[in-house]
Parts: structure tokens; C-alpha cells; sequence
């Protein structure tokens, strides 16, 4: 590896899943229902049936070339890219090409891999519907034309990348992109997003700028998870790295190859010429039209504040450690969440205690996402401001947590289930502290010796006898009141 250097490009696919409808057709914008009955007559290719442009697709498809720094082209148009297939039912898709110009052209986009700031180049990304979709089994093959002609982007890069690592932080990015700005849930589960991954290697002392100097190209094709983007290149920069050490790399041809989740190979599929000829054409069945700079200046002002943008506000303005932030923003649902519980007047750095530590702590363990949990941000502010004002302790509020995700009871009702209640007057405390202070003579002797780490192990025990619901820093501070008194 250290002898050649790796060129990385991606064919990102995310659907638009913020549509009522598809690209082109009324059908409804979901296609997880019933097999085949989410589909209209023009998204079966019915004699006669045209296709309707969605205008809120091409608006989400646009505000993301604006995001992606693109040029926006002056007149949309749409193409016919021609070949056959059983899950493409016209006999072609409805995409578009660079020429005409699609939604964005020549874009870039900086991102954090690990403590770096990377900026990839954006050479387009596109407006087009999707296929259907094929499932193989050992003595058939089935088709769900569900998704047949749902709105889907596809990003492509210029092969700006030189490792695993920094391709699949850029689609981490990318998909945040998608998350907060509303365009869709880009949900790889649900089969949302997909990618091709094109590899290559050169020695390392040659020009990458040069594109003479660059190896055979391979593409992997439809890459469901960003666990495999990662797997499929790592499996096939060493696979390639081998045929050059044996002198076969020269003879490799330019391929297309499948990634198998269950070895973590890729696998063969058929070589690829330069240029497979799809025959592109305007799709005579949708005007171009103007794509106007007051349209564009509105989808602008629109876009909402991104994962970045919100993680400089909580370092700024909260004061939360980069780190934390981080997590916050990794999912726009966390975050939602996280900025729904300050709304109600909740300190932010302990929310973020909570949502970074025990919240996302009780999620991950218990393989849930955040919608599906019983605590609302009311709950965790009330549990939040039950320990600022001295109801109940640190250590009970998690208590009082973890009861309110197993019973579904709201915090305060918890809390008086359970009898809870922080002992914070100063004449209830004095009266353990001295109890205490009598039962542990030597304590005293020890801690004028210098030994001043015993005051811990006399709170202890204080706590201990009111069953934790002694107010924890007034302990402490009446403790070595006394201390020093006697």
C-alpha cells in the first residue's frame, strides 16, 4: 500500500423521499405497501400515458445543487437514457445527461474525515426516477413496481478520494445533507440510498493530475450500506494491489463487479468499455423550461440550518465540547430532539449530558431509534429541572429514567411512586452529619492529618442513611463545616 496511491470516485443514488408524489406520475411518493399497488398507468409505460414533472422534486433536486456549491442550469430538461431491463418498464429511464445541463454541474463540498477537513469535487448530480424493484431467488425472480419512477438524485464525483475512511465519511456527510435539508430520510435500511464505487490504483510517484497515470478503473455496483462502501473498497485495493505485485494488473480490463455482503468480496460481473452507448435524446414528452433566479433565489433562502451550522451554534453559543456536538448532530433526529428540550428552557450542557450519554447509551443498547422512545423532551426537562431545583438527586434522576422507559410513566409520577424526595434542609442534614461525625471518631484525626479525600467516604455514608436523598454538595460542604469545628 505504501508504494501506490488510490483513486476513489463515487455514484451516489438517494431517493426523494419528501414528495407527496413521483417524478412523473401521481402515484403516491412510497413504495414500501403492497407489491404493485402504488403504481399508476404511466409508470407502467401504458400506451398513450404521458409523463408530469413534480415540481417539488426538481425544487429538493435543486436546493441540493445549491448546497453542493453547483451551477445551476439555465432551462431543465429531461432525457431518455435507452436499454432494456425487466424492472424498467418503458425500455428507458427518465434521467438527465450533462448536455444539456442537469441541476448541478462542477460543484464541491468540504467535510470532516476524522480531525482533517476534506472538499471533494462535484463533476454532477442529476434528477431522475428510479426502477423497480428485482428480487432473485433460486428458481425465480419477482418484480415490485412500487418503486418504479420514484424521484431519485444521483451525485456524482470526480475520484477525489484516496481511502475507505474519507469515502464514507463524504456519504455520511451527504446524507445528513439530505436528512436536514429536508429532501429526503435517506434511510439506507429502507433501501433509500445506494451507491457505485469506482477504484482504482497508480504509483505513488506519479501525478494523480494527469489522468494518463491512472490504473484500470473498477465499478462496484449498488452498494446498500456504507458498512459495505467501506468493506468493498478495502477487499478490492488489496485485490488490485496483489495483480500489481504479479504483474497482472497491466493485463486487468476495465470491469463492472458485485459486492458480496457475505464474503466481503467483489465479485465479476462483465467488462466495461469507455462509453456504453444509451443513445441519450431530449424526452420529447416534457418541455424544457426556464429555471428562473428569483425560483432559485427563493430555494436559497429556504434551506434550512445544516448539521454544520448547528454544531458551530452549540460550540459558540452552548458551549458544548466538539466532541458532543458532533454526536448531536450526527442524526437530525437527535438533534431535533436535543433543540426541542432547550426550547422548553432546559440548560444545554446538562441536555447534552443526558441526550450524548444515557439516552443515546439506552437507544444503541436497546437497538431503537429516538422516535420510538417513550421519554418526550418534556419528560427529560422535567427530569432535568427535578434535580436543579433539589427535588431529587443526580443519581435518582437516572433512576427515575430508566423506570420511566420500563413503566411509561412520566417522571413525576415515578418519582412519588417511589417516595423520592432530596433531603435539602440544612437542619435535616446537620442532624446526619453529626450522627455520622459521632460514629466515626478517627475520621476526624484523619482528616487534619491532611488526609481530605476521608470527607468522600463520610458523604457516603450519609448517603447511605437517607437512601441517596441527601443534597449531595450541601453534604459536603456542612460535612467539613463540622469537621473543622471540632
Amino acid at each position: 500500500m505504501d508504494n501506490y496511491k488510490v483513486l476513489i470516485g463515487l455514484e451516489m443514488h438517494c431517493e426523494i423521499s419528501e414528495t407527496n408524489t413521483k417524478v412523473f406520475s401521481s402515484a403516491a411518493n412510497n413504495y414500501n405497501g403492497l407489491a404493485n399497488s402504488n403504481i399508476r398507468p404511466v409508470d407502467m409505460a401504458f400506451p398513450g400515458t404521458l409523463p408530469v414533472v413534480n415540481k417539488e422534486a426538481v425544487k429538493k433536486a435543486l436546493m441540493a445543487s445549491i448546497i453542493l456549491n453547483c451551477k445551476q442550469p439555465e432551462y431543465m430538461y429531461f432525457e431518455r437514457k435507452n436499454y432494456y431491463y425487466p424492472d424498467l418498464p418503458k425500455g428507458f429511464q427518465i434521467t438527465q445527461e450533462t448536455k444539456p445541463a442537469p441541476v448541478g454541474i462542477y460543484g464541491s463540498l468540504s467535510y470532516e474525515c476524522g480531525d482533517l477537513i476534506k472538499t471533494v469535487r462535484i463533476n454532477n448530480i442529476h434528477l431522475e426516477e428510479d426502477a423497480a424493484s428485482s428480487d432473485h431467488y433460486a428458481t425465480c425472480s419477482t418484480i415490485d413496481y412500487n418503486r418504479a419512477g420514484v424521484p431519485l438524485l444521483e451525485l456524482v464525483t470526480y475520484p477525489d478520494f484516496h481511502s475507505a475512511d474519507e469515502a464514507v465519511a463524504f456519504l455520511e456527510t451527504m446524507r445528513s445533507i439530505y436528512q436536514y435539508a429536508g429532501i429526503s430520510e435517506a434511510d439506507s435500511k429502507k433501501g433509500q440510498i445506494r451507491c457505485d464505487v469506482n477504484v482504482s490504483i497508480m504509483d505513488k510517484n506519479l501525478d494523480e493530475t494527469d489522468e494518463k497515470n491512472w490504473g484500470t478503473k473498477v465499478e462496484i455496483k449498488n452498494v446498500n450500506s456504507f458498512g459495505g462502501v467501506r468493506d468493498a473498497i478495502n477487499y478490492e485495493i488489496e485485490r488490485q494491489i496483489e495483480l500489481k505485485e504479479s504483474g497482472e494488473y497491466d493485463k486487468m480490463e476495465q470491469q463492472t463487479r458485485r459486492f458480496d455482503e457475505e464474503t466481503g468480496t467483489t465479485i465479476y460481473m462483465r467488462s466495461k468499455v469507455d462509453a456504453i452507448d444509451y443513445k441519450y435524446f431530449i424526452e420529447p414528452n416534457i418541455p424544457k423550461f426556464k429555471i428562473s433566479k428569483e425560483w432559485l433565489e427563493e430555494i436559497k433562502k429556504s434551506i434550512p440550518e445544516l448539521a454544520n451550522e448547528r454544531k458551530e451554534k452549540y460550540i459558540n453559543e452552548y458551549g458544548i465540547s466538539a466532541y458532543d456536538a458532533k454526536i448531536l448532530v450526527k442524526e437530525k433526529s437527535i438533534a431535533d430532539f436535543y433543540e426541542d428540550t432547550l426550547k422548553l428552557g432546559a440548560n444545554p450542557k446538562s441536555t447534552s449530558n443526558w441526550v450524548t450519554s444515557i439516552i443515546l447509551g439506552y437507544l444503541n443498547k436497546n437497538e431503537m431509534e429516538i422516535k420510538d422512545m417513550y421519554l418526550t423532551s418534556q419528560m427529560l426537562f422535567d427530569l432535568i429541572k427535578m434535580v436543579e431545583d433539589g427535588k431529587i438527586s443526580s443519581k435518582q434522576s437516572k433512576e427515575v429514567f430508566y423506570k420511566v422507559m420500563e413503566d411509561k410513566k412520566e417522571p413525576n409520577m415515578i418519582v412519588s411512586e417511589l417516595g423520592m424526595k432530596q433531603i435539602g434542609g440544612e437542619d435535616e442534614i446537620l442532624k446526619i452529619v453529626t450522627e455520622v461525625l459521632d460514629e466515626q471518631p478517627t475520621a476526624i484525626e484523619t482528616y487534619k492529618q491532611g488526609r481530605t479525600n476521608i470527607v468522600d467516604f463520610l458523604v457516603g455514608q450519609v448517603m447511605k442513611k437517607t437512601r441517596g436523598q441527601a443534597n449531595p454538595a450541601m453534604t459536603r460542604n456542612m460535612m467539613i463545616s463540622e469537621i473543622e469545628k471540632r
